[in-house]
């Protein structure tokens, strides 16, 4: 399994490397290729099985569009090929129309998709998550192994709207409690054949070791399991059950 990290000196916050130090130490034989600004990304020239990208700061979202700007056409490509893409935070955002600021200012995406980010730095939104994966959407099949559930948090100065007649595209998670891509809707994500990208942090892959272990399985081509499994499943349940009452309190 090799697996490329785009710009992991400016796309570490909240501890979403930690999303690629639990794959390192549950599959030891992983090549993990670390992408700087300054590097030319392996997906320009290769195909990895996951490229991971993860939460960073306002300025930086403005130079990695910059440095992704001319590979556009490659993404797409490998959109379109189903490579596997996982994308946390506020990094989703960069694959949209606009990032629209409350004072005026206005950021170029990539545009990739239809959706345009709003932000209010005067204001951050936080809140605790619990949705719902299918593995097969399209799948109408009752069998409990087709979805699971997945927790996390949230920690944003933005929300992000799909242009009108866009609903249509796929989110990731289905929310069960907490917000969707903005309040107004209860689909969380974008999810593209492979391609997956999320506001919800947590880590992700640490919190959810069932999603975890899907994802590493479907990019290795082999059954995976996460390091320390027990305990991680342990701490998932009393988590789902937490995030199940309604007596959790969700936004702070």
């Amino acid at each position: 399994m090799r697996i490329e990290v785009l710009f992991p000196e400016i796309c570490n916050l909240y501890g979403e490397l930690f999303n690629i130090e639990l794959i390192k130490k549950s599959c030891p034989d992983a090549e993990i290729t670390e992408t700087n600004l300054n590097d030319e990304p392996l997906f320009a020239s290769e195909t990895p099985d996951l490229i991971y990208m993860g939460t960073m700061s306002e300025k930086s979202q403005e130079m990695v569009i910059e440095k992704l700007s001319p590979y556009k056409d490659r993404i797409s490509q490998l959109i379109a090929s189903d490579a596997h893409f996982l994308i946390t935070g506020n990094a989703l955002e960069i694959f949209g129309e606009k990032i629209e600021d409350k004072d005026g200012t206005v950021v170029a995406g990539l545009g990739m998709f239809p959706f345009t980010t709003k932000r209010d730095m005067m204001n951050r939104f936080n809140s605790l998550y619990l949705g719902e994966f299918s593995v097969r959407p399209d799948s109408d099949s009752p069998d409990s192994d087709e979805s699971m559930k997945m927790v996390g948090f949230k920690s944003q100065f933005t929300h992000s709207y799909w242009k009108e007649n866009a609903e249509t595209l796929a989110p990731l998670f289905e929310t069960l409690r907490g917000p969707g891509l903005n309040p107004d809707i209860k689909g969380e994500g974008i999810r593209v054949n492979n391609f997956m990208a999320t506001y919800v942090i947590g880590p992700l892959l640490v919190l959810n070791p069932p999603f975890a272990e899907y994802l590493m399985s479907e990019c290795s081509g082999k059954a995976e399991e996460i390091t320390f499994r027990d305990a991680a499943y342990d701490a998932y349940d009393a988590r789902v059950s937490e995030y199940s009452d309604e007596h959790t309190g969700f936004y702070y």
